[in-house]
Order: structure tokens, then C-alpha cells, then sequence
């Protein structure tokens, strides 16, 4: 393995804005409760929340369109400008939140400022993934691109965790009343000041050598197009089907966990919220040494061994879960599932990178996985509420499992990645496949 040096400015200047976009995304849907009768009028407190719930959803459908548009933006304008850019549509949309007028004040108006912020924050999300993918896999010399891609996960699930906290911490500090009046602004305010200091990180870093290569040469018109990315469809395909089953399995022992544990395993919702955060907490510090693994061992081991563990163990692991008597049971079977799942969170933005040549890199990533995310990540929780309310909960069990074999056949079929050149010096050093064409 290369011996060469990790840059840690660009790891963190390209990672952290996944805590902030997760950060965000976590206090939206946790703090709903609280401020969904400060947008309508007095009534149904469930209709509320499912107006609430309906604007969180537009977030999930802006998301292809903001990995088409800033995916293409990377490719076109470079990586450092769509990393700049996603943290400011970041730090709009939270502040925005924050300062949404409420139903008595300014009527509907309020649930309008609502629904603009959440399509900023699909937007973003739908680039950050991307423009971060592709930056720490560019910016990373080979034989350390699975350690360094690997922070992208860790900054995902830090941002879960400081949602977290900073709930436990406001609900132990301020009453349901003042939670209710005032007290769920200052997430979103926190999220907003967070976003600005990534984009004062992110202002200094240095563009990436490949994109620097690429936008020396002539004859580049295409890049980042949808006609250059149909150049690559089978690339892009692979990027859908091997999210599939990786991402119906994060959302499952990550955020529909909490509410498993709490309505089918009957676990107090406070010793459910502390499984969660304990699980997440060892999961994020995972991910590095899964991914320096790879860069020993390869990709595709670890992405296979997820897809048999997944398959193999999802419905044996969800139904000891739903049987699961105390805390230590149920954080110990919750880390056997993440364990697995971590064969793929390790390692899936480097894999999906370094699948595409530079022209296309960013567009290649964003849209295919933003398309799958859509389509079996953000759906994986409703997926999972109806089998339970028509009687069949364990069928979600083997849906999951399902998705994870379609993903192991993807695995076992496609090309090694951990070797490819993505510049003319790695190129030139002989020691690395030839980059994508």
C-alpha cells in the first residue's frame, strides 16, 4: 500500500459539510413536533404534523434535481465551487427555517418560507454527497482514497449525533412550552452559523488536480452532460444498483431503528434514543478502518461481504431486535447489523468516484445515487410502516434482504476500482489501471 500522505485540510474542508447537511436534515424531522402548530392553523394536531411531514418530503424529490444540477456544476466549474456552493444553499435554507414566521403572524406565508427552505436543503444534499465523493477521491493520493472517502460517513453520522445531543440537551434545559414558542428555532440557527463556518473552510481549499487537468484541455464542451453521462450508462446503472441495497440497510439500523425498537421491541423511547446514539457513535468510528482496509485489500471484498451479510442476516438480526428485552441486548444486536452495513458506507463514494472519468466524475455520482436514495432510501421507512400496519412487519425484513442480493450480484460481476489512475502522474508512476474512459 502507498506510503503517501493523507491531506487532512482537504479530508475535513471536504467532509464536513455532510455533518452540517445531516445535522440539518436530523433537527428538521425530530424537532417537527414542536414548531408544526407555529405554520397552521389551530385544529387536528396530526393533520399538523402531516402537513409538516409532507413539506419534509419535498426535500426527498429535490434531491435528483440538485444531483443533476450541481453534479453538472462540479464537472463544469470544479469541485472546490460546488463544495462552496452547496454549504451557502446550506446555510440559506436553515436560516430561513429559523426565522419563518409563524401562522398567527403572517398566515400561511410561514408553511411557504417552510417549503422554500426545504427545497434549498434537497438541493444541497442532492450536490453535497457528489461534490464531496469526488473531492476527497481526487484530492487523495491512491492507496489512501478509501481511508480519506471514508470521513464522508463519519461527518454523516457526527451530524446525526450533534442533532441528537443538542435535542437532549434542549429538552432537559427548556420547557415543552418554550420548546413549543421558541426553543426549536435555535437548532436551525445553530445549523445556520455551522454552515458559515464550512464555507469559510471550504474558501480555501485548493482545486483538485484531476479537474485541474481536465479543464487545461480543449475540446471539453460535454462536460458534465447528460449526453456524456448516457456515455457511461452502464457506470451509471452500476451506481443505482449497488446503492440499492446499501442504503435500504443504513436507513434501516440508523433512523428507522429508534422507532422499531420503540413500537415493536416496546423499549422506552429514552433507552431507544441511547441504543441509537451509542450504536451510531461506535458505526462513525468504524469507518476509517474499513476503509483503510480497502485500500489494502480492494473494494469489492468488502462490498461483498455486506451483500451476504445482508442478505443472510437482516431477517434473523430485525427479529431478535423486535424481541429484545433491555439496553444491552439491543445495542449489541443493532451493531452486528451496522457492522455489516459498514462494508458499504466505508467505501461506497470512493467506489462510485473512481468508477467515472473526470468529465463526468461528479455527475456520474450525484444523479445515479440520488436516484436510488430517492427510490429505496427515502422510502425505506414508509416501506417498512406499511408492512407493520397491514400485518406483515417481517416482510420488510426480507425486502431489505431482497435489495441486498440484487446489490451482491452488482458486486460480484463489477471490475475492481481501488487501482485506477485519476491523474497523469499516477498515470505516468505505472503502477495503477488505466482511469475510466
Amino acid at each position: 500500500m502507498s506510503k503517501a500522505r493523507v491531506p487532512w485540510k482537504a479530508v475535513v474542508g471536504g467532509s464536513v459539510g455532510n455533518l452540517v447537511e445531516w445535522y440539518d436534515w436530523f433537527v428538521y424531522s425530530s424537532f417537527a413536533v414542536y414548531f408544526a402548530a407555529s405554520f397552521f392553523p389551530d385544529g387536528d394536531d396530526t393533520a399538523k404534523l402531516l402537513n409538516t411531514a409532507a413539506i419534509f418530503a419535498v426535500g426527498f424529490f429535490m434531491r435528483p434535481l440538485g444531483g443533476w444540477l450541481l453534479g453538472r456544476y462540479a464537472d463544469r466549474r470544479g469541485r472546490k465551487a460546488a463544495l462552496t456552493l452547496t454549504v451557502t444553499l446550506m446555510s440559506a435554507s436553515a436560516l430561513l427555517i429559523a426565522i419563518a414566521p409563524t401562522y398567527e403572524t403572517a398566515g400561511y406565508f410561514g408553511a411557504l418560507v417552510l417549503v422554500v427552505a426545504r427545497l434549498l436543503q434537497g438541493l444541497s444534499v442532492g450536490g453535497e454527497y457528489a461534490a464531496s465523493a469526488t473531492y476527497l477521491t481526487e484530492a487523495t493520493p491512491k492507496g489512501r482514497r478509501g481511508f480519506a472517502s471514508s470521513f464522508q460517513y463519519v461527518s454523516m453520522t457526527a451530524g446525526q449525533l450533534v442533532g441528537l445531543g443538542l435535542q437532549i440537551i434542549l429538552q432537559n434545559s427548556l420547557s415543552t412550552e418554550a420548546l413549543n414558542s421558541y426553543g426549536w428555532r435555535i437548532p436551525f440557527v445553530v445549523g445556520a452559523l455551522a454552515a458559515a463556518v464550512v464555507f469559510y473552510l471550504r474558501r480555501s481549499l485548493l482545486e483538485t488536480e484531476a479537474y485541474g487537468e481536465e479543464e487545461r484541455a480543449e475540446g471539453q464542451g460535454s462536460r458534465g452532460t447528460i449526453r456524456e453521462l448516457l456515455a457511461h450508462r452502464r457506470e451509471a446503472l452500476l451506481v443505482i444498483a449497488l446503492t440499492m441495497g446499501g442504503t435500504v440497510a443504513y436507513y434501516t439500523y440508523t433512523t428507522y431503528l429508534t422507532k422499531y425498537l420503540s413500537n415493536t421491541a416496546g423499549l422506552e423511547k429514552e433507552t431507544a434514543t441511547l441504543v441509537s446514539f451509542f450504536a451510531l457513535l461506535i458505526f462513525m468510528c468504524l469507518q476509517p478502518a474499513a476503509g483503510a482496509l480497502s485500500d489494502r485489500i480492494g473494494r469489492r471484498p468488502l462490498l461483498i461481504t455486506f451483500g451476504i451479510g445482508s442478505m443472510l442476516g437482516t431477517v434473523p438480526l430485525m427479529t431478535a431486535l423486535g424481541q429484545v428485552g433491555g439496553f444491552a441486548g439491543a445495542l449489541a444486536l443493532s451493531l452486528a447489523g451496522l457492522v455489516i452495513v459498514t462494508g458499504y458506507t466505508s467505501i461506497n463514494a470512493v467506489v462510485k468516484a473512481e468508477l467515472f472519468p473526470t468529465t463526468v466524475r461528479a455527475l456520474g455520482v450525484a444523479l445515479p445515487y440520488a436516484i436510488a436514495n430517492a427510490l429505496f432510501g427515502g422510502t425505506a421507512e414508509y416501506v417498512a410502516l406499511w408492512f407493520k400496519d397491514n400485518g406483515i412487519e417481517s416482510g420488510f425484513f426480507w425486502y431489505v434482504a431482497g435489495c441486498a442480493a440484487v446489490s451482491l450480484v452488482v458486486y460480484l460481476v463489477m471490475r475492481e476500482t481501488r487501482d485506477v489512475a485519476l491523474t497523469r502522474a499516477e498515470r505516468a508512476a505505472g503502477d495503477a489501471s488505466p482511469a475510466p474512459v
